[in-house]
């Protein structure tokens, strides 16, 4: 006779709670929806005493909201604007309350790309012949890509409104993944396009008659000053390149709070994590030390993919490392 298994016993408000959620995280991954945002509060149901709030959104509002500790989790993209955020560059004037508690591995560039019949190879040619691109940026506007792009701008010495200015054009596109901007930039509307999720756009590089240009120094050691860092776009990744390219790096999506989350809260949600990560579903051949499968201690420590520049939060750096993950 089978032995009877015995189940952990918990209250009914948390079955459920957990019988509506467990099946929606189990929804998420075959792609139900076209786009998918989850946002999750947890609480008593009487509403009275503390909550704790986890957004999936990696939008700029969210990251002010944990600043003001509106909300306590959300995911940041990329890791370099949660930096920004902690320092006080850029657009957040003020240094803000935000710590990580793992980063999702993934690997990106800003993508800087302009047509070769432009014949800019840098974009301090841009403000030194005042050129009026046709430039094209993701559609909507405030997030991280516009972030970038205006630092980005600004140390080469002109803006968006300059290059309106010089007789061109600033126009808001779908992602990458969408086919509209490569009809349009093959029809000559645009001739510029400035975006990540660049593995979608570079082997079309040909066939669309762009070419990238890298970052520069000084330009590089302005924008580390502000916290995004740089790193190198491999030929060996993409080998229609001509050769490395030194870019504005896109990679990392942090998992964040506030210093004031609840340690037992952001203890248990690492070890939530662990629970459901022991073998990651994510593979970067040649980015991860000769072995292209990423295991837990790239959650929390800076790495190539999982870029760490400010502190995690006291008690996620206490789980990963009771955990084993961090030396």
């Amino acid at each position: 006779m089978t032995e009877r298994q015995e189940l952990p016993v918990i209250n009914p408000v948390a079955a459920r709670s957990l019988f509506v959620l467990e099946p929606i995280a189990d929804m998420m991954q075959p792609r139900i929806f076209t786009e998918i945002l989850a946002k999750v509060q947890i609480g008593a149901p009487s509403g009275k005493g503390p909550t704790f709030t986890a957004s999936g959104s990696s939008s700029i509002e969210a990251l002010w909201q944990v600043g003001r500790h509106e909300i306590d989790m959300a995911v940041a993209n990329p890791s370099a604007v949660l930096t920004m955020a902690y320092r006080g560059a850029g657009p957040f004037k003020e240094p803000m309350d935000v710590r990580v508690v793992a980063t999702i591995p993934s690997i990106d560039w800003l993508g800087i790309a302009v047509a070769e019949s432009t014949g800019l190879n840098s974009l301090a040619e841009v403000k030194e012949r005042k050129f009026p691109l046709k430039l094209s940026l993701y559609e909507r506007p405030g997030e991280s890509q516009d972030i970038y792009t205006d630092a980005l701008f600004a140390a080469y010495g002109f803006s968006l409104d300059d290059i309106v200015s010089w007789g061109g054009s600033v126009s808001r596109d779908p992602g990458l993944w969408i086919e509209d901007r490569y009809t349009r930039a093959k029809a000559g509307e645009i001739d510029a396009i400035i975006d990540e999720g660049i593995e979608w756009f570079i082997p079309r590089l040909g066939e669309l008659g762009m070419r990238l240009l890298a970052v520069e120094e000084p330009i590089l050691a302005k924008m580390a000053a502000l916290g995004l860092h740089s790193s190198v776009l491999p030929r060996k990744l993409y080998p229609n390149l001509p050769g490395d390219i030194v870019s504005l790096d896109f990679s990392g999506w942090p998992v964040y709070t506030h210093s004031a989350a609840p340690d037992h809260i952001i203890y248990a949600f690492c070890r939530g994590l662990e629970s459901r990560m022991v073998h990651p579903p994510y593979r970067w051949a040649g980015f991860h030390d000769g072995d292209d499968e990423v295991n837990l201690a790239d959650l929390c420590n800076d790495t190539i993919l999982a870029p760490l520049k400010i502190p995690l939060h006291p008690a996620a750096e206490r789980y990963w490392r009771d955990a084993g993950h961090i030396a």
